[in-house]
């Protein structure tokens, strides 16, 4: 029986903000996958990264300021970093779960590298905030660098980088051939690595891809069935947090082009999920994609609950 394609695109609530309470978290994910690998399905996962890549980006602006004789860390950079430290806890534990199933089932995760254009309105409009909080001189050396800094009141400044949409993975022929195989594979982490092409280079650059756009980038290109979001509540909504929220089930992609239209969602966290996936759903026939928590999941492709966007 051929088995249906699945990017599981695993949110925020999926990690925590510290080694500790990642490594108890992640335990969570690795039962929802293994449950969808009972279920028969080739998994693509790809996953959030917000608190990692700051944490790195934190960590190695302070040790350069503490010796000089290191420098900060690119943005490229903390973002393989924290790619390699997520994928290293997922594979870890869904091994072990599986295991624990009596499945054996390579796990993978890939160090993936994403095409954005330099010339994409983004990198005029920064809007991702990262790092900690600088005073006013540290915020003017950042200046000078050319970096954007905002500033928050009674708190300080901080970075704030660009989110350019993903164009092409490098990787993609990699990701299938270990998907073919027969293997798990963890990709597109973070959004992926932004890079521009420059000739035979591939040169990082001071931004972070939004991971809902490049995991529906990934179900593009693999053919998937069905993307799947995993976040921190049961179901998308409109007028979300206010008396008259509506908590959505079966949505067409008329309907969501609406409430996109209207401004429903948030656009720092279920405006791209719903925009991911009118996309993916609209690109071709029989594909779907789903909205919901780890908690739900088995039951959400099952069409009982969650929000489902179809054609």
């Amino acid at each position: 029986m051929t088995k249906k394609k699945l990017v599981v695109a695993l949110g925020r609530s999926a990690f925590g903000e510290t080694f500790p309470e990642q490594r108890f978290a992640v335990k969570r994910a690795a039962k929802a996958i293994a449950d969808l690998v009972e279920e028969n399905y080739q998994i693509l996962i790809t996953h959030s990264n917000g608190p990692q890549v700051g944490m790195f980006q934190t960590a190695m602006t302070e040790f350069s300021r503490l010796d000089s004789r290191y420098t900060v860390a690119p943005m490229s950079v903390c973002g393989a970093l924290s790619q390699g430290y997520i994928g290293y806890d997922l594979q870890n534990v869904i091994r072990t779960e599986l295991l624990n199933r009596g499945i054996f089932k390579p796990v993978s995760t890939l160090i993936t590298q994403v095409r954005v254009d330099p010339f994409d309105k983004a990198f005029s409009t920064p809007t991702k905030i990262i790092g900690r909080y600088m005073t006013e001189q540290e915020a003017e050396l950042e200046k000078q660098k050319g970096n954007y800094v905002v500033y928050e009141e009674g708190k300080g400044y901080r970075r704030i980088i660009a989110s350019p949409k993903p164009m092409e993975v490098y990787e993609i022929d990699a990701i299938k051939a270990l998907l073919d195989a027969n293997q798990i594979v963890i990709a597109g982490g973070g959004g992926g690595i932004p890079v521009l092409e420059q000739g035979t280079v591939l040169k990082g650059t001071s931004a972070v891809i939004e991971k809902d756009y490049t995991s529906e980038l990934l179900a593009e290109l693999i053919n998937a069935d069905t993307l799947l979001f995993l976040t921190g509540v049961e179901k998308a909504a409109i007028h979300y947090g206010t008396p008259i929220e509506q908590p959505l089930g079966k949505v067409s992609i008329e309907e969501a082009k609406e409430y996109i239209e209207k401004g429903y969602f948030e656009s720092g966290s279920m405006l791209p999920k719903i925009e991911a996936s009118v996309k993916f759903v609209s690109a071709a026939s029989g594909r779907q994609a789903l909205i919901t928590q780890l908690e739900t999941v088995k039951d959400a492709l099952k069409g009982r609950t969650g929000t489902i966007i179809a054609s």
